[in-house]
Protein backbone atom coordinates (compact mmCIF):
# COMPACT_ATOMS: atom_id res chain seq x y z
CA UNK A 1 0.00 0.00 0.00
CA UNK A 2 1.42 3.59 -0.93
CA UNK A 3 0.04 6.33 0.74
CA UNK A 4 0.05 9.76 -1.08
CA UNK A 5 -1.13 13.26 -0.34
CA UNK A 6 -3.30 13.60 -3.26
CA UNK A 7 -4.21 10.71 -5.45
CA UNK A 8 -3.14 12.23 -8.39
CA UNK A 9 0.36 12.75 -6.86
CA UNK A 10 0.46 9.03 -6.40
CA UNK A 11 -0.45 8.14 -9.93
CA UNK A 12 2.22 10.65 -11.28
CA UNK A 13 4.70 8.81 -8.94
CA UNK A 14 3.45 5.23 -10.41
CA UNK A 15 4.30 6.04 -13.78
CA UNK A 16 7.68 7.51 -12.62
CA UNK A 17 8.94 4.83 -10.51
CA UNK A 18 6.93 1.81 -12.03
CA UNK A 19 6.41 2.95 -15.32
CA UNK A 20 3.19 1.83 -15.53
CA UNK A 21 -0.79 4.16 -15.16
CA UNK A 22 -2.43 2.44 -12.42
CA UNK A 23 -5.93 1.02 -13.29
CA UNK A 24 -9.27 2.38 -11.55
CA UNK A 25 -10.17 1.91 -8.48
CA UNK A 26 -12.82 3.51 -6.41
CA UNK A 27 -14.19 5.65 -3.14
CA UNK A 28 -14.34 4.53 0.48
CA UNK A 29 -17.49 6.71 2.05
CA UNK A 30 -16.75 4.52 5.73
CA UNK A 31 -13.05 6.02 5.41
CA UNK A 32 -13.27 9.01 3.21
CA UNK A 33 -10.72 7.89 1.11
CA UNK A 34 -9.99 7.11 -2.64
CA UNK A 35 -7.79 4.75 -4.12
CA UNK A 36 -6.25 3.17 -7.69
CA UNK A 37 -5.27 -0.50 -8.58
CA UNK A 38 -2.46 -2.31 -9.74
CA UNK A 39 -2.05 -6.12 -10.44
CA UNK A 40 0.59 -7.23 -9.12
CA UNK A 41 0.20 -10.79 -9.22
CA UNK A 42 2.98 -13.72 -9.67
CA UNK A 43 3.55 -17.33 -9.15
CA UNK A 44 4.33 -16.45 -5.25
CA UNK A 45 1.83 -13.84 -5.19
CA UNK A 46 -0.61 -14.80 -7.01
CA UNK A 47 -3.25 -12.71 -5.76
CA UNK A 48 -1.40 -9.57 -5.11
CA UNK A 49 -2.32 -6.21 -5.98
CA UNK A 50 -0.57 -3.04 -4.98
CA UNK A 51 -2.77 -0.32 -3.89
CA UNK A 52 -2.32 3.96 -4.11
CA UNK A 53 -4.47 5.59 -1.64
CA UNK A 54 -4.81 9.40 -0.48
CA UNK A 55 -7.67 11.32 1.52
CA UNK A 56 -10.97 12.41 -0.83
CA UNK A 57 -11.62 16.03 -0.94
CA UNK A 58 -14.92 15.55 -1.87
CA UNK A 59 -15.70 13.01 0.83
CA UNK A 60 -16.99 14.02 3.93
CA UNK A 61 -14.62 13.54 6.79
CA UNK A 62 -15.17 10.52 9.19
CA UNK A 63 -16.21 10.82 12.66
CA UNK A 64 -13.35 8.31 13.53
CA UNK A 65 -10.33 7.62 12.43
CA UNK A 66 -9.22 6.62 9.48
CA UNK A 67 -7.61 3.39 8.48
CA UNK A 68 -3.71 2.76 8.15
CA UNK A 69 -2.40 5.84 10.57
CA UNK A 70 -3.89 8.26 7.08
CA UNK A 71 -4.73 11.00 10.20
CA UNK A 72 -1.66 10.53 11.81
CA UNK A 73 0.41 14.15 11.57
CA UNK A 74 3.78 13.02 11.30
CA UNK A 75 2.88 10.62 8.85
CA UNK A 76 1.03 13.23 6.32
CA UNK A 77 3.88 15.44 7.09
CA UNK A 78 6.58 12.89 5.99
CA UNK A 79 4.17 12.46 2.59
CA UNK A 80 3.60 15.54 1.90
CA UNK A 81 7.48 16.47 2.35
CA UNK A 82 8.71 13.08 0.59
CA UNK A 83 5.90 12.40 -1.87
CA UNK A 84 3.95 8.97 -2.07
CA UNK A 85 5.52 5.89 -0.02
CA UNK A 86 4.74 2.31 1.17
CA UNK A 87 3.58 2.34 4.26
CA UNK A 88 1.61 -0.87 4.75
CA UNK A 89 0.21 -4.34 3.56
CA UNK A 90 -3.36 -6.08 3.73
CA UNK A 91 -3.38 -9.69 4.25
CA UNK A 92 -6.27 -11.69 3.03
CA UNK A 93 -7.63 -14.32 5.39
CA UNK A 94 -10.19 -17.08 5.83
CA UNK A 95 -11.69 -17.37 9.80
CA UNK A 96 -10.91 -13.95 10.53
CA UNK A 97 -12.45 -14.33 14.06
CA UNK A 98 -10.03 -16.69 14.69
CA UNK A 99 -7.27 -15.17 13.48
CA UNK A 100 -7.89 -11.81 15.50
CA UNK A 101 -8.33 -14.05 18.80
CA UNK A 102 -4.95 -15.25 18.12
CA UNK A 103 -3.24 -12.46 17.98
CA UNK A 104 -5.05 -11.25 21.35
CA UNK A 105 -2.98 -14.54 22.86
CA UNK A 106 0.05 -12.44 21.68
CA UNK A 107 -1.26 -9.51 23.33
CA UNK A 108 -1.47 -7.83 20.09
CA UNK A 109 -5.22 -5.63 19.30
CA UNK A 110 -5.57 -5.46 15.43
CA UNK A 111 -8.81 -4.15 16.14
CA UNK A 112 -12.38 -4.67 15.13
CA UNK A 113 -13.50 -6.03 11.60
CA UNK A 114 -15.84 -3.69 9.79
CA UNK A 115 -17.56 -4.14 6.51
CA UNK A 116 -16.86 -1.90 4.17
CA UNK A 117 -17.98 -2.08 0.20
CA UNK A 118 -17.83 -0.12 -3.08
CA UNK A 119 -19.27 -0.41 -6.49
CA UNK A 120 -16.91 -1.45 -9.32
CA UNK A 121 -17.96 -2.09 -12.96
CA UNK A 122 -18.35 -5.72 -12.06
CA UNK A 123 -20.39 -5.29 -9.59
CA UNK A 124 -20.35 -4.54 -5.78
CA UNK A 125 -17.52 -5.22 -4.20
CA UNK A 126 -17.93 -6.53 0.04
CA UNK A 127 -15.54 -7.34 2.35
CA UNK A 128 -14.20 -7.34 6.16
CA UNK A 129 -11.32 -5.81 7.13
CA UNK A 130 -9.81 -5.25 10.97
CA UNK A 131 -9.79 -1.65 11.83
CA UNK A 132 -8.36 -0.15 15.07
CA UNK A 133 -10.29 3.10 16.84
CA UNK A 134 -7.18 4.85 16.74
CA UNK A 135 -6.59 3.75 13.21
CA UNK A 136 -2.72 2.50 13.93
CA UNK A 137 -1.71 0.29 11.49
CA UNK A 138 1.14 -1.53 14.40
CA UNK A 139 4.71 -2.37 14.31
CA UNK A 140 5.24 0.71 12.09
CA UNK A 141 3.48 -0.47 9.38
CA UNK A 142 5.03 -4.03 9.41
CA UNK A 143 1.56 -5.96 11.33
CA UNK A 144 -0.52 -6.63 8.42
CA UNK A 145 -4.22 -5.65 8.53
CA UNK A 146 -6.77 -8.45 7.91
CA UNK A 147 -9.04 -8.63 4.71
CA UNK A 148 -11.84 -11.08 4.59
CA UNK A 149 -13.47 -10.60 1.04
CA UNK A 150 -17.24 -11.29 1.03
CA UNK A 151 -17.21 -10.84 -3.02
CA UNK A 152 -15.02 -11.92 -5.50
CA UNK A 153 -11.34 -11.08 -4.89
CA UNK A 154 -10.19 -7.91 -7.13
CA UNK A 155 -7.08 -9.80 -8.85
CA UNK A 156 -10.14 -11.51 -10.46
CA UNK A 157 -11.14 -8.51 -12.74
CA UNK A 158 -7.76 -6.40 -12.94
CA UNK A 159 -5.78 -6.94 -16.37
CA UNK A 160 -2.26 -7.92 -16.18
CA UNK A 161 0.24 -4.65 -16.00
CA UNK A 162 3.32 -5.57 -16.51
CA UNK A 163 4.35 -5.58 -12.70
CA UNK A 164 4.98 -8.71 -10.62
CA UNK A 165 5.82 -9.04 -6.88
CA UNK A 166 9.22 -10.51 -7.06
CA UNK A 167 9.29 -10.65 -3.11
CA UNK A 168 8.50 -8.94 0.15
CA UNK A 169 10.94 -8.42 3.47
CA UNK A 170 9.71 -7.17 6.88
CA UNK A 171 12.90 -5.58 9.20
CA UNK A 172 11.66 -4.87 12.94
CA UNK A 173 13.46 -4.57 16.49
CA UNK A 174 10.49 -6.77 17.51
CA UNK A 175 11.03 -9.51 14.65
CA UNK A 176 10.29 -12.41 17.13
CA UNK A 177 6.84 -11.18 18.07
CA UNK A 178 6.19 -10.05 14.89
CA UNK A 179 7.39 -13.53 13.25
CA UNK A 180 4.94 -15.24 15.72
CA UNK A 181 2.21 -13.68 14.76
CA UNK A 182 2.63 -13.83 10.76
CA UNK A 183 3.13 -17.28 11.22
CA UNK A 184 -0.33 -17.49 13.37
CA UNK A 185 -1.59 -16.10 10.15
CA UNK A 186 -0.63 -18.30 7.93
CA UNK A 187 2.64 -15.86 6.45
CA UNK A 188 5.40 -18.29 8.24
CA UNK A 189 7.56 -17.73 4.29
CA UNK A 190 7.54 -14.28 4.78
CA UNK A 191 11.22 -13.28 5.73
CA UNK A 192 11.19 -10.88 9.06
CA UNK A 193 14.75 -9.58 10.30
CA UNK A 194 15.86 -7.73 13.46
CA UNK A 195 16.58 -4.51 12.72
CA UNK A 196 14.94 -0.88 11.80
CA UNK A 197 11.15 -1.44 10.82
CA UNK A 198 10.90 -1.47 7.10
CA UNK A 199 8.98 -3.43 4.80
CA UNK A 200 10.72 -4.03 1.10
CA UNK A 201 8.72 -4.78 -1.86
CA UNK A 202 10.54 -6.05 -4.91
CA UNK A 203 8.87 -5.66 -7.96
CA UNK A 204 9.15 -6.19 -11.50
CA UNK A 205 8.17 -3.77 -13.92
CA UNK A 206 8.92 -2.32 -17.45
CA UNK A 207 12.02 -0.52 -15.95
CA UNK A 208 13.25 -3.72 -14.51
CA UNK A 209 13.30 -4.59 -11.01
CA UNK A 210 12.35 -1.75 -8.19
CA UNK A 211 12.45 -1.91 -4.95
CA UNK A 212 10.24 0.12 -2.28
CA UNK A 213 10.85 0.67 1.16
CA UNK A 214 8.53 2.20 3.82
Amino acid sequence: MVFASQLERGIQWCEATLGVTPGPGGTHPLMGTHNRLINIASPNFPMAYLEIIAIDPAAESPKHRRWFDMDDANLRRLIQVNGPQLIHFVLAVEELDRKLVYLKTLGIDRGVKRHASRPTSGGLLQWQITVREDGQRLFDGCMPTLICWESSHPCQNMPDSGLSLQSLEITHDQDILLRQALQGLGMEKLGVDHGPACIRAQLQTPRGLVTLRS
